[in-house]
């Protein structure tokens, strides 16, 4: 047998095989294809690879095999791969004036919340006193684009957070939550009424009742407002949502003594954050771990809870820093390390002891 004739027999049975292969996988793709209903969602990369391999096989084979995608499809795929290759846009120059440096853009941003009453041309001559050159216009353009208002306008919103960080020393929160007791006939829920400094992060559970009426938040007012040792003396704002138990007569005796009640928009417990933080830590750090039997377990609790927030806790929001460490704590770093516990080792706190 000549060698033309073995290559001949060899081509054969290899063009036989993968006929055989190609008959296989086109009969499994169909079945798969069945099975799929709707639309198969294609990445960019799926398309470019089903293009670049069906291109040569043209339309008549691709209507033989593609159960995925049509034969047109493929081939659309194929020019717009083309088209973007020799687009060019890549090597294009944009035209005009190049764009202000990102540093820039957040510096006259920062200018402009900061100070509210800078004009354009404050915050230009600001920005040339930190080595920065732009166009009052320039400014004007960030400004818009922000969607930040002309010095006059910006002046008269401020936001809530500006209003917070600079009321912080004498604003104060006031909040309610909710609490399960068991009782010898049940559960009951009970009202737990309490009030935050917003600066120095000093909490103060003013009250617990089965019924927040009128009356219970009457007294509360007058205690929280006692000349002596209220809570709020010194405050200047108190902020609370629209519950109905905050009563008119509950925020006249608070507006009496000169402070003033500033009731928050309805659903927007993100305005009331500081408070609604402390609600946070104290059910999953205390309450949420307790099975409380009667009232008077449900204040011991809190007791016991309020020593450690002030005291033993570290805040993070507070340089992670103990509120109201105590005096004799020992800071040095030579005495044995001690664990005070409370509520059964729920609550612990890691503190060297004085030699």
């Amino acid at each position: 047998m000549s060698w033309k004739t073995l290559l001949a027999a060899i081509s054969g049975e290899l063009n036989v095989e993968l006929a055989r292969q190609i008959d296989f996988l086109k009969a499994e793709n169909k079945i798969l294809r069945s099975q799929i209903k709707g639309r198969i969602r294609l990445k960019d990369s799926e398309r470019r690879t089903l293009a670049e391999l069906g291109k040569p096989l043209g339309r008549r084979i691709l209507e033989e095999i593609s159960t995925i995608v049509t034969p047109d499809t493929l081939l659309r795929w194929h020019r717009k791969l083309i088209a973007m290759k020799f687009d060019g846009s890549k090597a294009k120059k944009r035209l005009g004036r190049p764009p202000t440096r990102e540093e820039i853009r957040e510096l006259v941003l920062q200018f402009a919340r900061e100070s509210p009453s800078w004009g354009y041309t404050r915050i230009q001559g600001a920005l040339k006193n930190v080595g920065h050159r732009i166009s009052r216009s320039t400014v004007a353009n960030i400004l818009k684009e922000a969607g930040l208002e002309p010095a006059p306008e910006r002046e008269k919103g401020t936001s809530w957070k500006d209003f917070i960080d600079a009321h912080k020393d004498v604003l104060c929160a006031t909040d309610f939550f909710t609490q399960e007791v068991w009782e010898s006939f049940g559960l009951v829920t009970y009202y737990v009424l309490f009030f935050i400094h917003i600066g120095t992060r000093r909490l103060h559970v003013a009250g617990l009742t089965e019924y927040p009426d009128s009356d219970f938040m009457e007294q509360i007012a007058r205690e929280l407002t006692f000349e002596g040792d209220g809570f709020l003396r010194g405050s200047r704002y108190l902020i609370h949502d629209r519950d109905g138990k905050y009563s008119p007569a509950f925020d006249k005796i608070i507006a009496d003594t000169g402070i003033k009640v500033i009731k928050l928009p309805a659903r927007s417990p993100n305005l009331n954050a500081f408070a609604e933080r402390w609600v946070q830590s104290v059910r999953r750090e205390c309450l949420d771990k307790l099975i409380l039997f009667g009232e008077r377990s449900l204040r011991y609790a809190l007791r016991e809870y309020l020593h450690h927030y002030h005291g033993e806790r570290n805040h993070q929001g507070k340089g992670n820093a103990i509120l109201f460490p105590s005096r004799d704590r020992n800071d040095r770093l030579d005495g044995p390390i001690r664990c005070r516990k409370s509520l059964g080792g729920l609550l612990r706190y890691y503190y060297r002891e004085a030699g």
